[in-house]
C-alpha cells in the first residue's frame, strides 16, 4: 500500500501546524490516497520518524516523502535523507522515496506569477 508523508520544517506558530494539517487533508482528498500523513523536521510534532511509523502502522509498503520545502539546503540535502535512511534500515520491507523541494517544480514560476495582483502592471 502506498502512503504519502508531507514533511514541513516546523514552527513555534500554532498557525503553521494548522496550515500544514489543512494542506495534508486537502491533498489526501484530491489524491485519493488512503494513507496521507504529515510530520515536521523540528520544533513541532509529529516528528518525521513518528510520521513514518504511523504510515507503516497503517500498512504502507511504500512511503513517498513529499517535501514542503521551497529550496534545497542542509535539511533537504542532508538531514531529511539521513532520517529516511534510518527508517529504511528500521523497515527493510518498505520502499521510501523523497520528492524534490517545491521550488524545483517546473510550474513554480506560474504559482509565483499567480500571487501577483492583476492590477499590478507587469
Amino acid at each position: 500500500m502506498n502512503a504519502v508523508l508531507l514533511i514541513s520544517h516546523g514552527s513555534r506558530s500554532r498557525k503553521t501546524k494548522e496550515e500544514v494539517a489543512l494542506l495534508a487533508d486537502d491533498l489526501k482528498k484530491r489524491a485519493g490516497i488512503a494513507v496521507f500523513e504529515y510530520a515536521f523536521l523540528e520544533i513541532e510534532s509529529p516528528s518525521i520518524p513518528q510520521g513514518i511509523d504511523s504510515c507503516v502502522a497503517k500498512g504502507a509498503t511504500r512511503v513517498i516523502i513529499l517535501l514542503n520545502f521551497l529550496n534545497s539546503g542542509r535539511h533537504v540535502d542532508q538531514d531529511i535523507p539521513a532520517i529516511v535512511e534510518e527508517a529504511a534500515r528500521q523497515y527493510p520491507c518498505v520502499r521510501f522515496s523523497i520528492t524534490g523541494p517545491v521550488g524545483q517544480h517546473p510550474k513554480i514560476a506560474e504559482l509565483f506569477l499567480d500571487l501577483i495582483p492583476p492590477s499590478f502592471p507587469l
